[in-house]
């Protein structure tokens, strides 16, 4: 995507009202472009290799093939970022549609302004943690995360979202000290702004604590991070 080219969407979604209420929005907000519809998770996977949308709207609950399995499909094998529509009480599907690769969540009842905010961040190459749910996604993660073995070391064979193994031993040794607290406080679901203000440093510096974060261990956004952070183990700190 590059100048003022519209950022091309697929809305994937059983529920035929649902999507044509989606398509409705997003079709009628100059800037952005609805180039398919999917309402199984094979058609949604067909679409996004098809059309190859900037985004793509997936729904978790789909009959033939459900969410998850179509959004790792499609993260693996294309460049279409994947925002996941969920309803308000969150369940473990959710959590396995983001380690699948999603770059977010977005709950069903949003504000069509919301709605196309949350695209743009994610058609950007950003990743959309929504404000009101992501303590009930760090919380479960803290709930879900495998308990440290012997001497508070995770399980070494715990495989990241990222795709590689990250252990406390990994981030210990390739991240400086205040990597890993940043690391910490992107777990606990600060922004860059919040990260800035408890460490008593500039919103830019903060933000390339991130960066390098995300470079260091191959991570393509912040929900990554957490994953990778709860993974690891360092994330149980939190509990």
């Amino acid at each position: 995507m590059t100048g003022s080219a519209p950022i091309r969407v697929v809305v994937a979604d059983d529920q035929a009202l649902v999507r044509v209420g989606f398509c409705g929005i997003i079709s009628a907000t100059p800037g952005f472009i609805v180039v398919g519809e999917a309402g199984n998770g094979a058609e949604a996977v067909e679409a996004a290799r098809r059309a190859r949308p900037d985004v793509i709207l997936m729904d978790v609950r789909m009959p033939v093939m459900n969410g998850i399995e179509a959004t790792r499909q499609i993260t693996q094998s294309t460049d279409v970022r994947a925002l996941i529509l969920t309803t308000f009480d969150l369940d473990e599907y959710v959590f396995a549609a983001l380690r699948a690769g999603a770059s977010g969540f977005l709950l069903k009842d949003t504000l069509p302004a919301e709605l196309l905010t949350a695209i743009r961040v994610v058609a950007a190459g950003d990743a959309l943690l929504a404000p009101s749910v992501t303590r009930r996604l760090i919380g479960e993660f803290a709930r879900t995360a495998p308990a440290p073995g012997a001497g508070g070391i995770p399980d070494p064979a715990v495989k990241t979202a990222a795709g590689g193994r990250c252990t406390t031993d990994l981030l210990a040794r390739v991240l400086t000290d205040r990597e890993r607290e940043v690391l910490t406080m992107v777990a606990r679901g600060l922004s860059n702004a919040e990260i800035a203000e408890e460490l008593t440093i500039s919103p830019a510096t903060a933000k390339t604590h991130v960066a390098h974060l995300l470079t260091k261990l191959d991570a393509r956004d912040r929900i990554q991070l957490v994953i990778m952070a709860y993974q690891s183990g360092l994330g149980t700190t939190l509990r």
